[in-house]
């Protein structure tokens, strides 16, 4: 698993930053691609990634403002000339589903797909599956604006192969049993306990990616314990009173909910065109006053969300 960044910068686009969007690769687990808001110029960016649009199977969008938004009937149109025929997922505030009919209507645009509409007004979980949920909560934007909150299934203890072996035990169905932890009698009269066999659960990964907002408690409820929570940071430290008045948050208000929620990692994006370079890494070292492990993202960065291997 793990998130790539179509677009870091904030309400236009920059030489060096397109506006919004996230990606969220789960290739190995579920063979998908889910998308996190869609500016404009996101099908552009995909270009430059390993991403298919096809493999794109939910988006959700954060809020209707069209830094978030207006990729949205490119994309869709190209997932539909790409090959991709199976349903899609959209989530988004209500009004989602008018801007995008109303899009492809009036350029007289038909998918090979369905699109199946969840326009949200309220938090609360959107999806769950036996491998992941997604929880969502409205945030401080001035309009309906929302966070989510991927939650992963835990991953249940491998089957130590090489010590069944050791033992002489041979592969096959025997191994299926023992896998579920069973006691097996084998043949010879060897009585095997399966949970011996099988290694520790690992803690399913948490996700946490915030549409903008000011500092509010819902963005700390949604990032409780998270692996990865991604945070706006459209101001520096000095300019809380114009990221308040904006709807927005500064370098430090992303820190202090990185650092009461007890996320593994903060990572910021929306970032302004205003900063440059040196900006940016001043942005960087602001949140590290307040907690330790930040990286300010650009454009087309990878970031691997691993397994937390200190939890069991």
């Amino acid at each position: 698993m793990e998130l790539q960044f179509l677009g870091t910068g904030a309400g236009v686009p920059a030489r060096h930053r397109n506006v919004s969007s996230v990606a969220l690769k789960m290739l190995d687990e579920i063979n998908a691609v889910w998308l996190f808001d869609c500016g404009e110029g996101t099908q552009m960016q995909i270009l430059k990634s390993s991403i298919r649009p096809r493999k794109i199977e939910k988006i959700f969008i954060t809020h209707l403002h069209g830094d978030h938004i207006f990729g949205l009937p490119g994309l869709l149109s190209s997932r539909s000339f790409q090959g991709g025929d199976e349903q899609l997922d959209l989530y988004g505030p209500l009004g989602i589903k008018e801007f995008v009919e109303t899009s492809l209507t009036v350029s007289k645009t038909r998918l090979s797909y369905p699109i199946v509409y969840h326009e949200l007004t309220e938090g609360g979980k959107v999806f769950e599956d036996a491998q992941f949920s997604v929880e969502c909560l409205p945030l401080e934007h001035g309009i309906l604006s929302f966070g989510y909150r991927i939650v992963e299934a835990d991953h249940e203890g491998e089957l130590q192969v090489e010590k069944l072996k050791e033992l002489g035990i041979p592969s096959g169905p025997i191994y299926g049993k023992i896998k579920r932890g069973e006691t097996v009698t084998l043949p010879d009269g060897q009585v095997v306990n399966g949970k011996d066999f099988v290694g520790q659960k690992k803690k399913g990964r948490i996700v946490t990616i915030l549409g903008d907002t000011r500092k509010t408690a819902n963005s700390v409820l949604l990032a409780k314990g998270a692996d990865v929570l991604v945070h706006e940071s459209t101001y520096n430290k000095e300019e809380g009173q114009m990221a308040r008045a904006h709807f927005h948050s500064t370098s430090h208000h992303a820190a202090e909910v990185a650092s009461a929620a007890k996320v593994n990692m903060l990572l910021l994006t929306h970032i302004s065109a205003r900063y440059l370079t040196k900006d940016i890494i001043n942005l960087e070292n602001e949140a590290k006053e307040l907690f330790p492990f930040v990286k300010a993202v650009k454009d087309m960065d990878i970031v691997d969300i691993p397994f937390n291997e200190s939890e069991k």
